[in-house]
């Protein structure tokens, strides 16, 4: 088996600077690095991990908590995951995933048996009953998502306040009054899922400010639930011009719903998303969107983890700034 000496002379470097680039206990340069990763894949090196752990009382294995819930978009949690991954094993490190719906008995487990160096939580609720476990807990953890109190807590989330103020700003620039949310499945909000609640804050502030009349309709997703979702918003506001989904099932079943009804998009109705990429530029009409930077969150929580097990970094909220891209779902409000 190839030693870590030997990774060392064929990257020209020391025995520590090795085990530093490994560890992630101290800063490397990007060049050395490189070439320290370069020799390790090129000699097929694989550091004994019973070995590592109880040199360094650490298993360099990170808990990840996924809880796969049947209202929640799974390919967005996934691509987090992987994420989260792949960027844990340029530093080192495997993942453990955890997709029970456990809540603080999964960190309790975590916490208790020494298992990971570290946590990272997504599905973040505002009031999550995790939180208290990961203050008190020995391994440091990071949240994809931003709970109502952030104190003693590092977290890594797209600004969703300001991604549904972003979306009620483009409408109003093109004349829209009248605007109708589409939302994810009632349980989320009953749950208070961290990332609805603010894009909700957000989207009903800015719409104040602006004059907009604004109304919120969860949705569970699928042709018949946007169907009755879609009658009530009707019903109740017949003058509706603009739609800003947050709902990635909801999204081609309101598409054809709306032709079906002779609205054309966007010269009748205009449609804003808050969706992944790859869901805006595949649906029949391309959607005018805020995209979900799901590579980017799980490689940022990565790395406030891996500063934080490095000892380097402290409690820190990161709020990822929305991008709108404008696409042909959106236009100018009709005229009356």
């Amino acid at each position: 088996m190839v030693t870590l000496a030997e990774v060392a002379q064929h990257a020209g470097v020391s025995a520590s600077t090795v085990s530093y680039v490994l560890s992630g206990k101290r800063s490397i340069s990007a060049s050395t690095r490189q070439r320290v990763e370069r020799s390790i894949r090129e000699l097929g090196y694989h550091p004994n991990a019973g070995a590592r752990a109880l040199a360094s009382s650490r298993s360099n294995i990170i808990a990840l908590m996924v809880p796969l819930r049947t209202d929640m978009y799974v390919p967005v949690m996934m691509e987090i995951a992987i994420a989260v991954a792949t960027t844990a094993r340029t530093h080192g490190y495997d993942v453990l995933l955890l997709t029970g719906e456990e809540g603080p008995d999964a960190v309790r487990r975590v916490a208790g048996s020494g298992l990971a160096d570290g946590m990272i939580l997504m599905d973040v609720e505002l009031d999550d009953e995790r939180l208290p476990l990961l203050r008190g807990a020995r391994q440091p953890a990071v949240l994809i998502g931003l709970p109502a109190d952030t104190e003693g807590l590092t977290c890594v989330d797209l600004d969703f306040k300001a991604t549904g103020a972003l979306c009620v700003e483009h409408l109003a620039e093109r004349g829209h009054r009248d605007v109708a949310v589409i939302g994810e499945a009632p349980a989320v909000y009953e749950r208070h899922t961290g990332f609805a609640e603010r894009t909700l804050d957000g989207l009903r502030g800015r719409a104040r400010e602006l004059g907009l009349r604004l109304l919120h309709r969860p949705c569970e997703g699928g042709y018949d639930a946007m169907a009755v979702t879609l009658a009530r918003i009707l019903d109740e506001r017949p003058g509706t011009t603009g739609f800003v989904v947050q709902n990635e099932s909801a999204v081609e079943p309101l598409l054809a719903l709306l032709r079906q009804q002779g609205r054309a998009v966007p010269e009748d109705v205009s449609v804003v998303a808050v969706c992944p990429e790859q869901v805006a530029v595949q649906a029949s009409v391309r959607l005018t969107s805020v995209a979900i930077p799901a590579q980017e969150m799980g490689r940022r929580a990565v790395e406030q983890l891996v500063a934080k097990l490095g000892g380097r970094g402290g409690d820190e909220v990161v709020l990822l700034a929305p991008e709108l891209t404008v696409r042909a779902s959106s236009g100018p409000a009709p005229v009356p």
